[in-house]
């Protein structure tokens, strides 16, 4: 059985967009600014994590080597 949520004003705010958007085109479109928007936003934070001296050049290298797959059991 599906539970019903109250949306917030963001997610309001984006389906009255959504609403006006009247082409597949401008859809896409506006995804695309979003996905531009969390680009810049993540991008930010790692330039603040690698200023600031919690991330480093060892911690990437770190990541590259980690095995995160999980084993599978016969």
């Amino acid at each position: 059985m599906l539970q019903s949520a109250e949306l917030n004003q963001a997610q309001l705010s984006i389906l009255r967009l959504l609403a006006r958007m009247d082409t597949k085109e401008k859809v896409e479109e506006l995804k695309q600014v979003i996905s531009n928007y969390y680009a810049r936003k993540a991008t930010e934070e790692m330039d603040r994590l690698w200023d600031s001296g919690e991330w480093s050049e060892a911690k990437n290298e770190a990541v590259l080597e980690e095995h995160l797959r999980t084993p599978y059991e016969k």
